[in-house]
């Protein structure tokens, strides 16, 4: 295993960041988080027809690049730096749940319209009373050929936008996943306020949604929606590896500039013990990032089994939670408080570490999981 970039990820890495700098600043950010899509449409359009990261996952038979999670981590972890309101992680992950089951006539349909930039997001779950039980709260019932879908999802990410929806569903036999266009009727979904504004979210509700055969890409996704998560998991983590390292950057400009005591912050030992356990958090957090998206490439090959898969991601996402959240909340005590404040871009930082912290599982559940694999391993 490699853990060095070839030249084209090297370039990947060096055009995701001059692309990011040009159309995700700061003022930007504000912008889309604040309109009523949670992202700028025209930004989506050029990131698709110009970086083609939307394609990154999707084979070339269906019009993608066929790269791998350590070329989507890339892009994902420079998108995490400038916490830029995308729905580039909801598509990935609806790439990857399509991939899962590429028998299904359907799924190459949508494959090209991902391509081609439509949004495509996942619906699998209500949350309650935590993700890593995956509770799925739709219920599919088959009548004379056809499937009824009724029931809740939350924290659909920019579901509200989409296209189509990815649903997982209940069934007389396990779990289903369903195509579901969301202008079936039926079909509603909504933004939902959250903590963090740069992440748009959704709450879908299917009341009597009547679906044809075809509607249904994989009646046995139960041994699959874990797998389907734990790949979730590494882009989260990617984008918490570049929440972690902005807020190291954003606060080590700050104490270069704040003067107190006729000297700047950053001269007193105490700020610079911080900074350099920041910058620990951060690389190490990279360094399981980088980690996880080749165990997860070969999972996606068949050479690592969901076992492996699973560790890596309970490991990225335990480490890269605690390093995003670390590093957000110690550059607002950087900043001295005045961080929280609307005015200081640290603040959004930390609210989008904080709300991702939880999402899919705490750092605290993903030990106790890799807790429970080393005890049943003995």
């Amino acid at each position: 295993m490699n853990f060095s970039f070839n030249d084209e990820q090297r370039m990947l890495a060096d055009t995701a960041a001059a692309f990011l700098a040009e159309v995700a600043d700061s003022a930007h950010t504000r912008r889309a988080m604040s309109s009523e899509e949670g992202f700028d449409t025209s930004t989506w359009r050029r990131l698709c027809t110009d970086m083609y990261w939307q394609g990154i996952l999707v084979p070339e038979a269906n019009g993608g690049l066929e790269l791998g999670f350590v070329e989507l981590a890339i892009a994902l972890e420079k998108a995490g730096e400038r916490l830029h309101a995308s729905p580039l992680t909801a598509v990935a992950a609806a790439t990857v749940a399509l991939r899962l089951v590429p028998d299904a006539a359907a799924s190459a349909a949508i494959l090209e319209s991902i391509v081609e930039g439509s949004i495509v997001s996942l619906a699998h779950t209500d949350a309650r009373p935590n993700w890593q039980d995956a509770k799925v709260a739709v219920t599919a019932t088959s009548d004379e050929g056809s499937f009824c879908l009724q029931g809740e999802a939350r924290f659909v990410p920019f579901g509200h936008v989409a296209e189509t929806l990815m649903v997982v569903a209940n069934l007389p036999s396990g779990l289903g996943l369903f195509a579901v266009p969301a202008n079936t009727p039926g079909v509603v979904c909504a933004r939902a306020p959250t903590m963090d504004q740069t992440r748009a979210m959704a709450s879908l509700t299917l009341s009597n949604v009547t679906l044809p055969p075809s509607a249904c890409l994989n009646e046995n996704f139960a041994p699959l929606l874990p797998q389907l998560l734990d790949a979730l998991r590494i882009m989260i983590g990617a984008e918490q590896v570049g929440c972690a390292q902005a807020s190291l950057d954003i606060s080590v400009e700050y104490v270069k500039e704040r003067v107190q005591f006729g000297r700047t912050i950053a001269s007193f030992q105490a700020v610079k013990h911080k900074a350099a356990d920041m910058m620990l958090k951060a690389e190490s957090a990279r360094s399981l990032l980088y980690y996880a998206a080749c165990i997860a490439d070969e999972w996606l090959a068949g050479y690592a089994t969901p076992e492996q898969l699973t560790e890596a991601a309970a490991m990225l996402s335990s480490c890269a939670g605690d390093a995003a959240f670390f590093n957000a909340g110690t550059g607002i005590q950087l900043h001295g408080g005045v961080g929280i404040t609307e005015e200081y871009d640290i603040q959004l930082y930390f609210k989008r570490a904080r709300s991702t912290e939880n999402y899919l599982g705490s750092p605290a559940d993903m030990r106790e999981l890799i807790a429970q694999q080393l005890l049943d391993g003995d």
